[in-house]
């Protein structure tokens, strides 16, 4: 009788990894070569933009900037991310508009990627102006984003007698850009205009690239960028006075002064049958204050020079600044205040340029 053997198991043999033929090596070769040059065009890019004293730049193809021929945009130098006065004033800005919207819940953490599309900036501008602006509350695409953010723009640079665009430091191309500098410019300025309770770092400058497209060639120039200077007027950096301890300590001796100076102003102003019961709003468009410094003069001011009935924010600010002239060739000192302080009714500035009419003035009969 026969019987059968077991089969012996047959042993698991692993496939040998495929030989790779000359042509896949020229191919792996090929490809890591062709990722070397990009490294290599990446990193002689970067150079070009990061070394002021690079002779020739790299030809870059228009499209990775969109730039026309003879057009140019401004690139922030990474090291400004390492500035404690840079980043310190950008900390500043963040907490600025996270107290005023803090009623609506809206809290920003980083300013180009907050601000870029125009929703934030647009509940800036309505909280600070108290106008409501007919744009859509969330806008998802671009070209959506990039009207909303021209319309607000339009209305921030009416707001701070920003007649011509084109001297601004800030658009609606480079906010959308998420260009850090135009951004801080624009929040400066309205800090600035505004006089919100925060102090502004002072002298921050950052260094920045300005990259110009000529002849299919990106050319780099390297510039220094102000964002702040010094300040020294009221609402930011400025010597307490009289009026600050008034307000501070005595508010109680506060409608004393203001009385006195409603009485000083319309005995003048009674004059032409004109009469102020409230300075804040009564002289914010400096119609009163121009008049008044005819009086105190004894000189009459031509209509033409200046706005008898004015009803946008420029034609007030050009009020205030033709009576601040006045006051400095009849020999005033210029007013701490900024017009923009006056038009925008604050009571302290307003108090302090009619007090220093009083003082001179008060034995005018």
């Amino acid at each position: 009788m026969t019987t059968t053997r077991p089969k012996s198991p047959r042993p698991i043999v692993e496939p040998k990894p495929k030989d790779e033929t000359i042509w896949d090596k020229l191919g792996t070769l090929g490809r890591k070569k062709r990722i070397k040059e990009v490294q290599e065009v990446q990193t002689e890019g970067k150079y070009a933009i990061d070394s002021p004293g690079y002779a020739t730049a790299p030809v870059i193809p228009p499209e990775e900037y969109k730039l026309e021929e003879n057009e140019e945009m401004s690139l922030i130098d990474q090291n400004a991310y390492t500035d404690s006065k840079f980043l310190e004033l950008q900390d500043v800005l963040i907490e600025w508009i996270n107290d005023e919207l803090a009623s609506q819940r809206i809290i920003v953490q980083d300013l180009k990627e907050d601000l870029y599309d125009g929703q934030v900036l647009q509940k800036l501008l309505e909280k600070l102006t108290g106008d409501k602006l007919d744009v859509p509350e969330v806008t998802q695409n671009e070209e959506g984003q990039k009207q909303k953010l021209a319309v607000v723009l339009a209305h921030f640079n009416k707001v701070l007698g920003l007649q011509r665009l084109g001297h601004s430091k800030w658009s609606m191309e480079t906010i959308h850009s998420k260009n850090i500098v135009a951004i801080i410019h624009l929040l400066v300025a309205l800090a600035r205009h505004f006089r919100p309770p925060v102090r502004l770092t002072e002298n921050v400058s950052v260094s920045v690239v300005v990259v110009k497209m000529k002849q299919g060639q990106l050319i780099p120039e390297r510039i220094n960028e102000n964002l702040t200077t010094e300040y020294d007027d009221v609402g930011m950096r400025c010597e307490r006075d009289a009026f600050d301890a008034l307000f501070d300590h005595a508010p109680e001796k506060l409608q004393i002064v203001k009385k006195s100076l409603v009485t000083f102003v319309n005995k003048h102003l009674n004059k032409m049958n004109f009469e102020v019961t409230e300075l804040e709003s009564q002289f914010h468009d400096g119609v009163y204050l121009v008049i008044l410094m005819g009086l105190l003069e004894g000189f009459f001011v031509p209509h033409y020079a200046f706005h008898l009935t004015p009803q946008e924010v420029d034609q007030k600010v050009h009020n205030v600044s033709f009576a601040f002239e006045l006051m400095e060739e009849c020999g005033l000192k210029k007013p701490k205040a900024r017009p923009e302080d006056i038009v925008n009714m604050d009571l302290k500035s307003t108090l302090r340029v009619l007090y220093n009419l009083f003082l001179k003035y008060k034995t005018i009969i």
